[in-house]
Order: C-alpha cells, then structure tokens, then sequence
C-alpha cells in the first residue's frame, strides 16, 4: 500500500508541476493582458492542488496535511479576487484587447457614463 501511495504522489507532483509549466509558458505566449491572466490563474491554481495533495500523500502527516489544506484553501479564495482585479486594471487602463471580447459589459457603462460618447 505504501509503493501505490507513493506513485499516486509522484504522479500527482508531477501532473502539478506540468500545469504550473504549461501556465507559465501561456503567460509567455498570449497577446493580451486578459487571455494571460486567464492563463495564469486557472492552470497554476490546478497544479498547486495537484502539488498539495501530492506532498500530502508523499509526508503522510496529518499536521503538515492541515497546514496544506490552509494553504489551498487560502489560493482558492485569493486567486479569482487577485485576478478580477488584474482584469479590471488591465481592461481600464487599455491594456486588453477589447476586439476579442465577445461580450464587453463595461463599454455599455461607458457609454451610459458619458453622453457625449453617443
């Protein structure tokens, strides 16, 4: 049982570190600040979990496993807050390329903001 724990941790370290991997190189390759973002914060989330539960199963201890369950509890609150608030300063500040939006609900509040504009 012991052997089995331990390929299913390794896999899991493994499997984590790729979706870490592949969001670092999608921060690299996407052209804009939105796409990047998304990139960034979906794929690097999954692999930390897949990480945590990962060394979880590799330590089996039941302090550490706590302390890891904090820490991924903490990312999953933290990172959709962090990446509204990327998006919204990236969108504002003309940094996202709003001809691939497919619904942009901020250009009609803009446009009810300021009459001038229609």
């Amino acid at each position: 049982m012991s052997t089995l724990l331990d390929v299913v941790a390794a896999v899991l370290l493994l499997a984590g570190v790729a979706l870490t991997l592949l969001a670092a190189i999608g921060l690299l390759r996407f052209p804009d600040a939105l796409t990047r973002m998304h990139a960034q914060t979906k794929p690097a989330v999954f692999g930390l979990m897949l990480v945590l539960a990962g060394t979880a199963l590799a330590t089996r201890s039941i302090g550490l496993g706590a302390t890891l369950l904090l820490v991924a509890g903490f990312q999953l609150l933290t990172a959709p807050v962090g990446a509204h608030a990327i998006g919204r300063a990236a969108y504002e500040g003309g940094q996202a390329d709003r001809a691939r939006l497919v619904r942009d609900d901020f250009a009609a509040r803009d446009d009810e903001d300021d009459p001038g504009a229609r």
